[in-house]
């Protein structure tokens, strides 16, 4: 197995942490891959608050949804990354949608994410996607613009644990050759 194929099957939302902080080093090269995250005409449609300050993480974790597995995990975590996307470009051409899905920075900042939270893996961290929440109440915590929102929460740590692999599916459950 390749370390890439490696990294994509051995990663897990990691929900715990210990109490150590997240190297300037390591956040810094984690940073670094999102630069080179693919985008709809490399319009680079993403934004990356950096949160350290317990305050403004407590302040974020209210925000979550408390049916959510991970709302301690936005408190607790040494790093929450809020993964923000600017309106209005990504799949947009002379300012109009361009698809029947109109804006695609949805898709960009999934590719964004998924780069993120695997080079974390790759640096021995943790990570954990968090999207169930009051998105409005979290973007007023950061001060972000109107021109963006606020689309997930990353908290970042290193692993408390490792849960085991969920049950995935066969490939040949969603995978379709020539027609649906």
């Amino acid at each position: 197995m390749t370390d890439l194929m490696d990294a994509v099957v051995s990663r897990r939302s990691i929900r715990k942490y210990e109490d150590r902080p997240v190297p300037d080093e390591a956040l810094n090269d984690i940073l670094e891959a999102v630069r080179y995250a693919p985008s709809w005409t490399n319009c680079q449609c993403w934004d990356i608050v950096v949160v350290r300050d317990d305050a403004v993480k407590g302040r974020l974790q209210e925000a979550v949804a408390p049916k959510n597995p991970a709302v301690k995990a936005v408190g607790a975590a040494p790093v929450v990354l809020a993964v923000c996307g600017r309106k209005g470009v990504s799949g947009y051409y002379d300012g109009k949608a361009s698809t029947k899905f109109g804006d695609w920075y949805l898709f960009d900042l999934g590719i964004a994410t998924q780069t993120l939270c695997l080079a974390a893996h790759g640096k021995g961290l943790g990570t954990v996607v968090v999207g169930l929440m009051d998105h409005d109440r979290a973007a007023a915590v950061l001060n972000v613009p109107e021109t963006h929102d606020l689309v997930v929460l990353i908290p970042m740590g290193y692993p408390a644990k490792r849960p085991s692999m969920p049950k995935r599916k066969e490939r040949n459950e969603f995978v379709h050759w020539e027609s649906f």
